[in-house]
């Protein structure tokens, strides 16, 4: 992969380079770009997305912290995008998914709780992308227990 292309993938859109907060800028363009772009995903397509970003995600995050020298550059936010897809995969679609996915993502992809951290210290692109995985995975079965919660209460 040519390294603009790399650097477009790995920063999502260079979202990474953001002065304040990189991992929250990219999680943000990520959070747009599936509330425009993922409405009408089967569990098909949500498995085939799911699976190429991460192995893309895992490839890119690796070439890049060897590329600028840096264990996990803050730069590389792809990681952040795979935990968010994680985090909406497979849930109703609608603005308000996107918007609760996007915090209860960032809330566990910065709290790290136990054992999110441990998974930093995998080799290169795995390091860097399974701790957001894991986070994502947490905030996909909190927001479930919310959706099962409120449908009990609601009808």
């Amino acid at each position: 992969m040519a390294g603009t292309a790399r650097r477009s993938i790995g920063t999502v859109l260079f979202s990474g380079y953001a002065p304040i907060a990189p991992g929250t800028a990219g999680s943000a363009v990520t959070a747009v770009a599936y509330y425009y772009l993922c409405a009408s995903l089967n569990s098909v397509e949500w498995v085939l997305v799911l699976g190429a970003v991460f192995l893309v995600a895992v490839y890119t995050a690796g070439a890049l912290g060897a590329e600028w020298g840096e264990e996990d550059p803050g730069r590389v936010v792809i990681d952040e995008a795979v935990g968010y897809l994680v985090t909406v995969a497979f849930l109703p679609h609608s603005f308000w998914i996107a918007f609760w996915g996007f915090l209860v993502f960032r809330f566990f992809d910065i709290a790290k709780p136990v054992p999110i951290r441990r998974l930093e210290g995998l080799p290169g692109g795995w390091g860097i992308v399974l701790d957001d995985v894991a986070a994502g995975i947490y905030s996909q079965i909190l927001i479930r227990g919310v959706l099962a919660f409120m449908l009990a209460f609601t009808g």
